[in-house]
């Protein structure tokens, strides 16, 4: 693939077919954005700038938290050189990155590693699609030539400090009945990412808080069935999913070990067996990224 050719194409295309819808841009780490099981696709959640007189590209970028780059790389128009003229309007992503076609029988880990990402960042940040067409790879900078380069993120800068969140959701240890990762799901045989673990244990088993938080969300949710999202401090948070019943309200306080449901069969569990759904998420640019809980999980 030829890089600067395939970002060209497919970056006019986004302009002149109108291939992403143009959403208002929500702030990803606010606790309406953090209760779906997947972000909307990074696609779908571009805007359109129109330039005014003064503007530059610099202050352009600079007001959507961008590197000019970024937004070159989006509008084609401006990879020769040119300045953004007045009354044109711009393609803005939500954030930096680049929009590359996936070749035919690619899987989500070759495209992954061709730009050096992570896997179930790109998954996640494409709405969990399981075969997208054209995707949005963060993280990675256009280039005139071809030579992409990677901006910090967040989710590459390893695992948050774990001594700020430890704990267990049960009063006894579990059974993982499916762990956090690409998995192969029981009932359907695809391979999806987990973005959580299943912790095996019977209807009606109390499920408690990992550590002192702020109840963000305590409702049904999709695939996640009855919810309870906690935020905790150091952009962590924990969530459990599948529950039978919800014992706190939006807004509570709570403390380690405080009582938060009891667990169910709610949403569309993927194991078999009646478990929890536990999961441990960080903030970062890219919204509520998902981390493997093994490392928060003590008893």
């Amino acid at each position: 693939m030829t890089l600067p050719f395939r970002q060209l194409f497919l970056c006019s295309l986004v302009s002149a077919l109108d291939l992403v819808s143009i959403l208002p841009y929500s702030n990803s780490n606010s606790a309406n954005a953090a209760v779906g099981g997947c972000s909307t696709p990074a696609l779908s959640r571009f805007q359109r700038h129109k330039v005014v007189r003064g503007e530059t590209l610099e202050s352009i970028a600079q007001r959507y938290n961008l590197i000019p780059t970024t937004i070159i790389g989006m509008n084609p128009a401006l990879q020769n050189g040119a300045a953004a003229a007045v009354g044109s309007v711009l393609q803005i992503p939500p954030y930096n990155g680049i929009v590359v076609e996936v070749p035919r029988g690619q899987t989500w880990r070759q495209v992954a590693a061709q730009y050096k990402v992570r896997a179930d960042s790109l998954f996640e940040v494409n709405g969990c699609q399981q075969n997208p067409r054209i995707v949005f790879v963060p993280g990675v900078n256009w280039s005139p030539n071809g030579v992409v380069t990677k901006s910090p993120l967040p989710t590459d800068a390893g695992t948050p400090n774990r001594a700020s969140l430890s704990g267990y959701p049960l009063a006894q240890v579990a059974t993982v009945g499916l762990a956090y990762g690409w998995q192969i799901n029981p009932a359907t045989s695809e391979v999806f990412f987990h973005s959580g673990v299943d912790l095996l244990s019977p209807v009606g088993t109390n499920v408690v808080a990992i550590a002192p938080g702020t109840v963000a969300f305590a409702n049904d949710q999709g695939s996640y069935g009855k919810l309870v999202i906690i935020n905790h401090s150091g952009g962590l948070q924990s969530r459990y999913a599948q529950l039978d019943s919800i014992k706190v309200t939006v807004g509570q306080q709570v403390k380690k070990g405080d009582l938060l449901g009891t667990v169910g069969t709610s949403g569309k569990p993927t194991s078999t067996q009646p478990h929890l759904h536990f999961e441990v998420r960080s903030s970062s640019s890219l919204g509520w990224v998902a981390q493997d809980p093994k490392g928060y999980l003590k008893k």
